[in-house]
């Protein structure tokens, strides 16, 4: 035995047990690993959706805008003989006038001096013409009286120029417009500067939108319009379809797109300008299936709803409206009271 312990191949065989039995037994004191817990299976929560429950109700398609109460009697002021550069504008949006006052002033230049000179010149030949009388001076009273008929036939076409430069008010009213032009700039002729507007005749405008809107009111059609406190009936009077024709541009492109609505009577407290809003109702029905506008969808031609059912389910359903209200719609087929609609 002791000579086997000093052979090599035999001492190479003992260390290597000896590493093996201290690998093992190095292993067996280590504490044992738990194993990891495993974690616990929670449930993913429910998605939460806005919803609606289909009813029965009344609903409405109409018409809601609003405007302005403006005159439908008013004398918009222009240059028509010409033009020129602006000296004075002497009234402002709300101004009242009076006929005859003047409203705006071009400048001149020295025309109120020349048209001075020639009123002296036609008292002098005035003065002239008696000492010719009283002469019995035939030919100085003849020339007299050429100096006197020239003079007053300048003074006429001085004064209608001079006029011509003025802008007068033809009417008693209310200034509504005033241009925004500065003294200096230079004024076109058949340029609307200045309209007055008779506050005493009223009505209510309104801009519509759609073509839709545009053929379903009529004339005659009555409108609810509301004033602040003051809610009053009204007449449709006017629409883009029965506007009258006209070879004013402007004029032509406001009414193609403006009704107009009148009343019989106005309270004192409504004035020229006030806003307000307006409802004109189309067609109504009641006690049909609606539901908020919101929970309608479309996708190309098709209309559809996503009903939510037991256990969150959710199913698509396609539905035929009829009247399409401000927030309602209603449904004539597809859908039944109580059932509940995602919203979008």
């Amino acid at each position: 035995m002791d000579k086997l312990l000093f052979r090599p191949k035999y001492r190479f065989y003992m260390i290597m047990s000896f590493i093996l039995i201290m690998t093992l037994t190095g292993c067996s004191l280590l504490p044992v690993e738990e194993e990891p817990l495993k974690p616990p299976l929670v449930k993913p929560p429910q998605e939460v959706y806005r919803t609606a429950v289909v009813e029965k109700g009344p609903i409405a398609r109409e018409i809601v805008a609003n405007g302005a109460l403006e005159s439908y009697h008013f004398e918009p002021l222009e240059f028509v003989a010409g033009g020129g550069e602006l000296k004075e504008v002497l009234v402002r949006a709300g101004s009242k006038v009076k006929k005859g006052d003047v409203l705006l002033q071009l400048e001149t230049g020295n025309m109120d001096i020349e048209l001075k000179q020639l009123e002296l010149n036609m008292a002098k030949a005035v003065q002239a013409i008696k000492v010719a009388k009283l002469a019995e001076d035939s030919e100085a009273l003849k020339i007299a009286s050429l100096q006197h008929d020239v003079d007053q036939m300048k003074y006429k076409k001085l004064s209608k120029t001079l006029n011509s430069k003025q802008l007068i008010a033809g009417m008693d009213g209310v200034i509504t417009f005033v241009t925004s032009m500065e003294p200096g700039e230079e004024i076109e002729a058949y340029e609307t500067l200045i309209i007055i507007s008779d506050p005493s005749k009223l009505r209510y405008s309104f801009q519509v939108n759609g073509i839709e809107d545009i053929l379903s009111v009529k004339v005659g059609f009555k409108a609810r319009v509301k004033f602040g406190l003051n809610e009053l009936e009204g007449t449709v009077t006017q629409t883009p379809s029965s506007a009258p024709d006209t070879k004013d541009e402007q004029l032509r492109t406001r009414n193609s797109n403006y009704m107009f609505i009148e009343f019989d009577k106005l309270p004192d407290d409504v004035v020229i300008g006030q806003r307000g809003d307006v409802s004109i109702q189309l067609e109504a029905r009641e006690d049909v299936l609606i539901i908020p506008r919101s929970g309608l969808r479309s996708y190309l031609d098709r209309k559809f709803v996503r009903v939510l059912e037991e256990e969150n389910k959710i199913r698509e359903v396609d539905v035929e409206i009829g009247i399409d209200g401000q927030t309602v719609i209603e449904i004539r087929k597809g859908l039944e009271e109580g059932q509940a609609i995602i919203l979008q």
